[in-house]
């Protein structure tokens, strides 16, 4: 069974930072997009970070560009989500997707497998 789990989430005060990890299991790490979403409470799921190394694509939510990175280790089969400069706007809950036939466009669209979430909460 594909498996997709978060970890690093927690409270952070604001300007503050966190790592998240994508742990995934039981597939080709390197084939796929991995991607992370957020939810924040009583909005709609969006995305905000890609990678696909089999073609070099990395995609950033303008709202994210130049705080977060996301690079990935393909011995561990994990994907990271460096945040830095946390704003109270960031929290939310975090998922990480993958898919096999899916593009790093921000978009849900050809994301097979879903992580159950982890939740970031940035005080003021």
């Amino acid at each position: 069974e594909v498996q997709l789990v978060e970890s690093g989430g927690g409270l952070v005060q604001a300007g503050g930072s966190l790592r998240l990890s994508c742990a995934a299991s039981r597939f080709n790490f390197d084939d796929y997009a991995i991607a992370w979403f957020r939810q924040a409470p009583g909005k709609e799921r969006e995305g905000v970070s890609c990678i696909r190394r089999s073609v070099n694509s990395i995609y950033y939510a303008d709202s994210v560009k130049g705080r977060f990175t996301i690079s990935s280790d393909s011995a561990k089969n994990t994907v990271y989500l460096q945040m830095n400069s946390l704003q109270p706007e960031d929290t939310a809950v975090y998922y990480c997707a993958a898919g096999l036939g899916a593009y790093c466009t921000g978009t849900e669209y050809a994301m097979d497998y879903w992580g159950k979430g982890t939740l970031v909460t940035v005080s003021s």
